[in-house]
């Protein structure tokens, strides 16, 4: 290898060396809790879209239209293990249900049978799920994917049927309740505001590593002699 420029070289080395011992220390256990620096980041970045994805108290406002609204549908789960599952949660929210194996008929109250599903998706939400699991005897997480699993079969039914601002109602539950409670659970929920600082810093210094390693390069060619020149425009004779 011959180096033609070897003050570009020296520098090129120099970018390379510094941004690989960078990436190593990112890579080592030292940022807290045995978290190298990808899993804080990681970490720091979820604990914020927790923090900007509470919508049950909107959606809680939603359902409040829809109390007193009594509702009949049929649903139908693959096991009768998993319909059993079903309908002990919606007869703990009140509801009346008929079980045949793993066909279910499913009576009562939406707004109140929504609202229960509203209040163990918050206290989910909210990390509380020894509150969920001692309600319905089992598993916390296994009772928000039961819940799921039940509302969007019933929010297909009530599609079928065209009703659709019940299905609605449904499944904004589902989707801006259930599964956020259960996608962020165990993650303590942070404001983008009380960590504008970090995040900022994260950001740049991405771009900036980004580059860092950009101009390593660059200079490593340049000081090979290697480099990237416009082409002369060719006359015609």
């Amino acid at each position: 290898m011959v180096v033609r420029h070897k003050r570009h070289f020296a520098l090129g080395i120099a970018l390379a060396v510094t941004f690989l011992a960078v990436l190593f220390l990112m890579f080592s256990p030292i940022f807290g809790e045995g978290r190298n620096g990808l899993e804080f980041a990681d970490d720091m970045f979820n604990k914020l879209s927790k923090g900007s994805s509470y919508f049950i108290p909107r959606v809680s406002k939603s359902n409040e239209k829809f109390m007193g609204k009594m509702f009949t549908v049929g649903i139908k789960f693959d096991r009768p293990q998993e319909a059993e599952k079903v309908a002990k949660l919606f007869t703990t929210a009140g509801a009346k249900v008929e079980i045949h194996e793993a066909q279910l008929k499913i009576e009562g109250d939406l707004g109140k049978i929504l609202n229960a599903v509203l209040k163990d998706a918050d206290a989910m939400y909210k990390n509380d799920g020894i509150k969920v699991s001692s309600l319905y005897g089992y598993d916390e997480r296994d009772v928000l994917k039961t819940w799921w699993k039940a509302l969007d079969k019933i929010d297909k039914a009530l599609k079928k049927e065209h009703k659709i601002e019940d299905a609605k109602i449904v499944s904004d539950v589902n989707k801006k309740a259930v599964e956020t409670a259960y996608n962020f659970y165990k993650i303590e929920a942070a404001k983008v505001k009380d960590k504008a600082a970090l995040m900022t810093f994260l950001l740049v210094f991405y771009v900036a590593y980004t580059v860092w390693w950009g101009f390593a390069i660059f200079y490593l060619l340049e000081g090979m002699g290697l480099s990237m020149k416009k082409a002369k425009v060719k006359k015609e004779v």
